[in-house]
Order: structure tokens, then C-alpha cells, then sequence
């Protein structure tokens, strides 16, 4: 996994836009990073993205594109689905150094 998606560099991107590499492509709203969970050997994390009514993610491993992050892959499930379209969640659990 990249270093660079941290806690800290999904913060920084909260209500920004990434396009998911699909055919054709999707953009993806990042509207929520959880909490920071610190444990002796771990940390963890969530990050929900909402994506349009009209095109539907299956579970899977996802290309995203965005201005700051750059190209990264990432493992996106759908959490739920409201009047403002579908939502996506990618969960974090890492050993700490």
C-alpha cells in the first residue's frame, strides 16, 4: 500500500474529487474520514466516498485518479445508497512501525 494514503492526507482531502478509473469513469466525492484509532501495534481508519445515483461500484479493487494523491489503488465496498447516490467505503488497519 502507498505511504502516502495516510489518516492525515485523506483529511486534507475531504469534499475533493477523485475519478475511479472505470469504463466509463466515475467521479468520487471523499465526504467522511473517521476518527484516528491508535493501538500499540496498529492504527485504523475508514473513509466513506459518495459516488453518482446513476452508476453503481461492485465491491472491488479500485483505481483512483486524484490532483493531489495522485493514482492509487484502493478496495471499495458499498456501504449504502440515498437520494444523492451511492456510498463507498475503504478501511484501514495497519501495523504500526
Amino acid at each position: 500500500m502507498d505511504a502516502a494514503l495516510t489518516h492525515d492526507e485523506f483529511a486534507r482531502q475531504v469534499n475533493t474529487r477523485f475519478q475511479a478509473q472505470t469504463d466509463p469513469g466515475v467521479e468520487l466525492e471523499l465526504i467522511e474520514v473517521s476518527e484516528l484509532k491508535l493501538h500499540p501495534q496498529q492504527e485504523e481508519f475508514t473513509i466513506v466516498f459518495r459516488g453518482p445515483d446513476n452508476a453503481f461500484l461492485e465491491q472491488g479493487i479500485r483505481s483512483l485518479t486524484h490532483e493531489q494523491m495522485g493514482q492509487f489503488e484502493i478496495f471499495l465496498v458499498p456501504i449504502r445508497q440515498d437520494a444523492h447516490g451511492f456510498y463507498y467505503e475503504a478501511v484501514f488497519n495497519r501495523i504500526r512501525e
